[in-house]
């Protein structure tokens, strides 16, 4: 049987910057935390390494409505895993490769 035990205060006391970190990084995995953005993430995934960006139609992909769509743009852009090229008359979305790599950095100083 696991024997549990009780924490004294200064095992959970952090720096400013340690709960920044934290913020930040619960920020970016509340953008990630919707099945339509990462399935969105994994189409401009795809489209980059053909050379091109989501410039076209995806609520048709996703079977969301046009505005649903373009909420979850809109909040993967705002945590920074996109960015938005005006192309007119339309939007060119194109994956932002730091993001990522900032996310998991995040999570592996977190997790230590």
């Amino acid at each position: 049987m696991t024997q549990c035990s009780t924490l004294n205060s200064t095992v959970l006391e952090a720096t400013p910057a340690e709960l920044e970190l934290e913020q930040q990084f619960a920020a970016q995995a509340k953008a990630l935390a919707h099945p339509a953005r990462v399935r969105i993430l994994k189409t401009l995934l795809v489209l980059e390494s053909m050379g091109g960006c989501l410039n076209g139609d995806l609520v048709s992909q996703l079977g969301l409505a046009q505005s649903t769509v373009s909420e979850h743009l809109r909040i993967l852009k705002a945590a920074g895993f996109i960015t938005a090229e005006p192309n007119p008359p339309k939007t060119c979305y194109r994956i932002a490769p730091q993001a990522a790599k900032q996310f998991i950095s995040m999570f592996e100083q977190i997790t230590g």
